[in-house]
């Protein structure tokens, strides 16, 4: 075998074994970094996380993979991760039954009308939009983000308790979501800056350490024909790995995405 025919064979055996996270998009076409979620019988519902910006102290590196995994104990939910924040201006999320958005831009992020329309319209349509922990102070240049969310982080307001343990209490009994859950012990930040004046349920809340007062920990909004569920649980791997955040999360999700929340089977 000659020299070129050798550097070619090792360039495809190579790339083989990288998979298909590894390959480069064709010549032209946007890249996404999209990572794709493992293919299954029974997965048949397209749930695409987007990640790849964060506020400093927030290591979405280590999170979001622990994240993929907890929606994926859904046997039902197909999870791919996008590292691209531009994927929200793409018409391929009309192909997701739910975006969870796992980012927090702390540069303006220029989507463009177009794309703050695609992630209106997608909603509004009847899609489902799960945010995750700091992702309520995502698109603080765009004004309109809270009516579509319900709440978000307010600048001027105390962020949250210092880091520690707290006690997580379930507030609504009967929504879907929470249904037979039980309050848990979680080990985070109790996030006390949340604005908003759109009619929320809650369905999680936590007494401060600092001014004793309770706050949401997750609750659920309908805009227009849409599903939003936000948790602000979920700071790092520790938190994240707590069961009852893991369980609201996946259980969350999987109400955005339109399913039952309570998967047969699920982990």
């Amino acid at each position: 075998m000659c020299l070129g025919s050798l550097a070619v064979s090792t360039f495809f055996a190579l790339a083989a074994a990288a998979g298909p996270a590894a390959q480069e998009a064709p010549p032209g076409a946007p890249d996404y970094k999209l990572k794709p979620g493992k293919s299954e019988p029974g997965r048949s519902t397209r749930i695409l996380i987007v990640t790849g910006q964060e506020h400093p102290a927030h290591k979405w590196q280590e999170t979001a993979p622990v994240l993929a995994e907890e929606l994926s104990n859904d046997p039902r939910l197909l999870v791919d991760v996008s590292e691209a924040a531009s994927i929200l201006a793409s018409p391929r999320v009309a192909d997701y039954s739910a975006i969870v958005l796992h980012l927090m831009n702390p540069k303006p992020l220029d989507l463009g009308p177009g794309g703050r329309e695609n992630i209106r319209r997608y909603v509004d349509r009847g899609k489902g939009f799960m945010l995750v922990h700091f992702a309520c102070g995502a698109f603080q240049e765009w004004p309109e983000f809270r009516d579509l969310v319900g709440r978000v982080w307010d600048p001027k307001l105390r962020a949250h308790d210092p880091r520690g343990p707290f006690r997580v209490e379930i507030a609504a009994l009967d929504h879907p979501i929470t249904r037979g859950l039980k309050a848990f012990d979680a080990d985070d930040e109790l996030y006390t800056c949340l604005a908003g004046d759109r009619p929320v349920e809650v369905l999680a809340t936590a007494r401060s350490k600092v001014d004793g007062k309770d706050y949401p920990m997750a609750f659920v909004y309908a805009p227009g024909k849409g599903r939003v569920f936000q948790c602000l649980l979920g700071h790092d791997v520790k938190a994240m790995r707590v069961a009852g955040v893991g369980e609201l999360y996946r259980r969350g999700c999987a109400w955005a995405a339109g399913l039952p929340p309570e998967a047969q089977g699920a982990k």
